[in-house]
């Protein structure tokens, strides 16, 4: 398990555009945020830029580049700001932060990892994890993406395995505030891998439940399959039961996505799957 590390300060437009709008007013002290918006500490505002409690300062320049950009979360070293970022070798694909009010997202390749229209992602995943309520016993996470389903579910749960398929997704954790009790957490047991080969490693009725919430079918098909499913039954307790995110029922995509999903969990033998809207998927119960 990788150690966590948000040493420097990560912000976006959601912390830099109202330093620009309080040294218009000409203050010279401001409240922000330099863990996207965990936590609230105080700034100096002086003209040649903002100076953070360790006395770096932040040129205008650079804070005004940050306000500028809507989707981007950035680090703050040597008062430069780095995007939050990275390129995965395996999987060829380029993971970043996305700034909401409340706690990040992931963009893989251009796609959301979370809801953000009319709710923020640590809502989204309560959502989910509340759809399988009360979440308690041995919990299998299929997708760990930025680990607050895994953190989340650890609340309560004697033991959470979450599976993540590309190590560069836990750098994108380790660089955010918001993941960092991922890391270290007693309850919380990683693994790194394909969840279509880990889920085979499992003992059968090992799980009581499952939080299944895979990127779209288009990046990640496996986790949609027959087989797949038939295995994430195989595990579960009798008793147990499945989330499974698919998207909005009432969007194309969604719809047709959702009729495929809701015949073959059928098929790999729930006895019982209901459409669960409030988080936009199915509830499958073995």
């Amino acid at each position: 398990m990788g150690s966590a590390s948000t040493a420097e300060p990560i912000v976006s437009h959601y912390q830099a555009a109202p330093l620009l709008r309080a040294r218009e007013r000409g203050d010279r002290h401001a409240q922000t945020s330099l863990d996207l918006a965990r936590t609230t500490v105080t700034v100096g505002l002086f003209d040649e830029g903002v100076a953070l409690g360790d006395g770096t300062i932040v040129e205008w320049e650079v804070v005004r580049s940050i306000a500028e950009s809507e989707n981007g979360c950035f680090r703050v070293v040597d008062g430069r700001a780095e995007p939050v970022k990275a390129f995965s070798t395996e999987t060829q694909r380029v993971y970043s932060l996305m700034p909401t009010p409340r706690a990040p997202t992931l963009l893989v390749s251009g796609f959301y990892m979370h809801r953000i229209k009319g709710t923020d992602p640590v809502a989204d995943t309560e959502a989910k994890v509340a759809a399988v309520a009360p979440v308690r016993g041995q919990v299998l996470d299929t997708t760990t993406g930025l680990g607050y389903t895994a953190i989340a579910a650890a609340a309560t749960a004697d033991r959470v395995v979450t599976v993540e398929l590309d190590p560069a997704v836990l750098e994108m954790c380790r660089a955010n505030p918001w993941s960092q009790p991922l890391f270290g957490h007693p309850r919380i047991e990683q693994r790194i891998g394909d969840s279509t080969e880990i889920v085979e490693e499992f003992v059968s009725a090992s799980f009581d439940r499952v939080i299944h919430d895979p990127p779209t079918m288009s990046l990640a098909g496996d986790l949609y399959s027959s087989a797949f499913y038939r295995a994430l039954c195989r595990v579960l307790k009798p008793g147990g039961r499945l989330f499974h995110y698919v998207g909005n029922a009432e969007s194309a995509s969604g719809s047709r996505v959702g009729r495929g999903v809701l015949k073959r969990l059928r098929d790999a033998g729930f006895r019982r799957v209901e459409e669960w809207p409030a988080a936009f998927g199915y509830v499958a119960t073995r």
